[in-house]
């Protein structure tokens, strides 16, 4: 049988939540999520001239599109 490489895993959230941050990352502000969108399933984002919209999707995700 031939030797496969296959890809590594990705990290488990556990291991994300609790690995070494940069110093630069450690003090990053952190906003939940149900405070930006206030029981809304989208807002709108001005940064700038541009608008983006965040969306709560039904597989409880967030997307970001400009």
């Amino acid at each position: 049988m031939p030797n496969v490489e296959l890809p590594p895993l990705p990290p488990s959230p556990i291991r994300l939540l609790t690995a070494v941050r940069p110093p630069s990352l450690l003090h990053a502000p952190a906003v939940d999520s149900r405070k930006l969108l206030q029981g809304a399933r989208e807002i709108e984002i001005v940064h700038g001239d541009k608008v983006y919209r965040l969306r709560h999707t039904r597989n409880d995700k967030l997307i970001l599109v400009k």
